[in-house]
């Protein structure tokens, strides 16, 4: 099967050696995905449902490369600093996935790899 791969341009894909996403047939796995901007740097400092949101507009961007939508996603995974941010990670979600309703985790880690970042949003799809 083909594997498309996904990238956002950033130095940390291939200082890793990841994608952003990978598409194999009808499946698409997004990776952790956070608040960056276009240039990489961190947006909404300090405001956790800002970070979710755009993290969320940035998994939406690497679907859209791999022909998919948000409405193709069938689970999420949410990676938070802070498990007190749940309501305010929750709202954003939810905004973003009310009518979709994918299977989702939340998980409470110590730090992501900038203190900055609150959240990370993992993703996965299925298209026909």
């Amino acid at each position: 099967m083909e594997r498309q791969r996904v990238t956002s341009g950033t130095a940390w894909e291939d200082e890793v050696g990841y994608s952003r996403a990978v598409r194999v047939g009808d499946r698409i796995e997004v990776s952790g995905t956070t608040a960056t901007g276009e240039n990489g740097d961190i947006v909404a400092e300090g405001d956790p449902y800002a970070q979710t949101a755009r993290a969320i507009e940035n998994v939406e961007r690497a679907l859209a490369t791999a022909d998919a939508t948000l409405a193709d996603v069938i689970c999420t995974r949410s990676f938070v600093t802070d498990i007190d941010h749940y309501d305010a990670v929750g709202r954003a979600h939810s905004e973003a996935f009310d009518d979709v309703r994918p299977a989702t985790s939340m998980y409470e880690i110590e730090r992501l790899v900038d203190p900055e970042l609150l959240v990370e949003i993992e993703a996965s799809a299925v298209v026909e």
